[in-house]
């Protein structure tokens, strides 16, 4: 449900609750500290691309949405729970979760959304903590990358040693909904406005990426920002 500056390929995000990492943040192999970035922003500002970048560095990316789109599978934890809430109308025939058909029921109704968030965030953050913990304990990547929507309004984002957030001008955002998504100029306005504030993820931010000029500049950025983390993960590891 969101939509990316055209560039590479990629891969998944999020953490445990607010208040601080619940799980260690050293691999049980070698005791080696993990840095875990937060890396958030609004529909369609390039999150995906950003996360892709990440990962042709070395990070290893978990993706929320991802996640949330297993759960919803025929089968998974969340499918009858939200088949019960939203009624049969957004399956498809095949009894599969119309997740377009579904959007577009909560992007009109901010009660919808709430009541389909308290299905989901509870089996997500789950299911993306059990993730952080196999990896750390394996020693895979010293550099976690959670990539989540809605980090900072859930609270999520004090879980991450660093947090990134992906931006860009709303113009720019709605030519990428309008040419990804298929929806009507209202329907993509309609989108943004149900966001916070670019300005208050802002600041909560420890690096920012601008999105805005085109995905050259966005990698370039994107590998600044990257470079930084491996110097925070440096610093981090010899008082942590």
């Amino acid at each position: 449900m969101s939509s990316e500056i055209p560039g590479p390929a990629g891969m998944p995000a999020i953490g445990p609750a607010a208040g601080g990492p619940r799980s260690s943040s050293r691999t049980a192999a070698s005791g080696s500290f993990v840095l875990r970035a937060g890396l958030t922003g609004g529909i369609a500002t390039g999150k995906s691309t950003v996360a892709r970048i990440f990962t042709s560095l070395g990070a290893v990316v978990l993706d929320a949405d991802e996640i949330a789109h297993l759960l919803v599978q025929q089968g998974a934890p969340a499918y009858g729970r939200v088949v019960e809430e939203f009624g049969r109308s957004i399956l498809r025939p095949d009894g599969s979760i119309d997740r377009s058909a579904l959007g577009r029921i909560i992007f009109a109704d901010p009660a919808l959304r709430t009541r389909l968030e308290a299905i989901l965030h509870p089996l997500i953050r789950e299911e993306e903590a059990a993730r952080i913990t196999r990896l750390i304990e394996s020693g895979q990547g010293r550099i976690i990358v959670s990539n989540a929507a809605l980090l900072i309004e859930t609270g999520f984002y004090r879980d991450y040693h660093r947090v990134v957030v992906v931006h860009c001008e709303p113009e720019t955002q709605v030519a990428r909904i309008l040419a990804r998504d298929g929806l009507s100029e209202p329907e993509a306005r309609a989108r943004l406005a149900a966001q916070m504030d670019t300005r208050e993820k802002l600041k909560v931010a420890h690096y920012a990426i601008d999105t805005t000029p085109g995905f050259a500049a966005t990698e370039t950025r994107s590998r600044a920002v990257f470079r930084h983390l491996q110097l925070d993960l440096q610093a981090l590891s010899e008082i942590a």
